[in-house]
């Protein structure tokens, strides 16, 4: 089997664990899985086409929006709220 599936797998296998921890405990999970997906939808498309490559990028976005609004606050300066 391809290495990339089996990491793929993984990390759906843990993205899913992740989300059903309380949310304190999702933090160190979260910023892991957030830092490797880029790696995993790059790979994604060197092996299998950029197309998929595409889909998979806007179902990270989708899962990780409220992390990546507050980086991208964060970025630009801005003090964001946190979530209560």
């Amino acid at each position: 089997m391809n290495w990339l599936i089996i990491a793929a797998i993984t990390w759906v296998f843990v993205a899913t664990a992740t989300a059903l921890l309380p949310m304190r405990w999702q933090y160190g999970p979260g910023i892991t899985l957030l830092v490797l997906a880029p790696v995993l939808i790059i790979w994604l498309g060197h092996d299998f086409g950029w197309g998929w490559s595409i889909a998979a990028l806007l179902a990270f976005a989708s899962m990780f929006r409220n992390p990546l609004k507050y980086i991208y606050a964060r970025a630009r300066g801005q003090i964001p709220e946190s979530s209560k």
